[in-house]
């Protein structure tokens, strides 16, 4: 599966690319404002807690899954139609960017890529930035769904002890139990590895080179033939490690209700240290 694009193949492209801005991290509301400011031309603003995401519950997690319905609905919003390529990014290495790659995906749309180091990689490449609020035409396309592998709750719970890897997505001090900012309860799912999604990325903000990525898969014990389910806090991360792992030639399953939905569950147990 082809993943990333490079600031300098999306330049020297050509041909009809629609472009998704993803701007959003957690606790922070600005990613609109941010857009006006500056973004690759063309680019439309995407708003994950609105549009890449259902309500939040305690019982599906922070991020539920939109209905395939919905999620064709505000891809069409965004001008994308059928037979389109689209990329997408941010401004965080794609951490938010992410999400909407994996979604689109899980839709069904095969050519989507994330732009690889996001706008900065764009700038230092010599693109240009705009200001203005992007409001293309709908488009038309059409979403099957089953693009990509999503585990359960349950099925996530099973994983570790059926031979499989779960890996958590996390900051290190999310997962040991040190902190929890957000979530019900702090800790981690028993059996769980921790695999924080940063680790995936190099100083500049692009992703490590497939090697290198094999080999930081392989330390964490997943190999050629081995199951692989993936969560974070709610399921947004989790998509940036999904991508990597795609990157280096390895499928893995987004479990999208992620600690957001285990810890609302007090039945759950927590592990808690490394």
């Amino acid at each position: 599966m082809t993943v990333l694009v490079s600031a300098a193949d999306l330049l020297a492209g050509s041909g009809r690319i629609v472009l998704l801005d993803v701007r959003w991290a957690l606790g922070d509301d600005q990613g609109r404002e941010k857009y006006l400011a500056g973004h690759l031309p063309g680019a439309v603003f995407v708003d994950l807690e609105t549009e890449l995401a259902d309500p939040p519950s305690a019982a599906e997690g922070r991020h539920p899954l939109p209905s395939l319905q919905r999620l064709q609905s505000v891809a069409r919003s965004w001008g994308i139609r059928d037979g389109d390529a689209v990329v997408v990014y941010d401004a965080t290495g794609g951490l938010a960017a992410a999400r909407a790659w994996w979604l689109l995906r899980w839709g069904g749309l095969a050519n989507v890529r994330l732009l690889d180091g996001g706008l900065d990689a764009w700038v230092a490449a010599g693109g240009t930035v705009e200001t203005s609020d992007v409001v293309p035409p709908p488009g038309d396309v059409k979403l099957t769904g089953g693009g990509m592998p999503v585990l359960t709750i349950d099925e996530a719970a099973a994983l570790p002890a059926s031979g499989g890897v779960l890996l958590d997505a996390r900051a290190g001090e999310r997962y040991r139990g040190e902190v929890e900012p957000i979530d019900p309860r702090a800790g981690h799912v028993p059996g769980a590895v921790s695999a924080p999604t940063t680790a995936n990325l190099a100083e500049d903000g692009t992703f490590l080179r497939m090697t290198e990525l094999v080999d930081r898969f392989v330390a964490l014990g997943v190999g050629p033939r081995t199951t692989v389910g993936v969560y974070c806090g709610s399921g947004v991360n989790a998509a940036h490690e999904v991508a990597a792992l795609n990157a280096a030639g390895i499928e893995a399953a987004l479990w999208p209700g992620s600690w957001s939905q285990w810890s609302a569950d007090p039945s759950r147990p927590a592990a808690t240290g490394a």
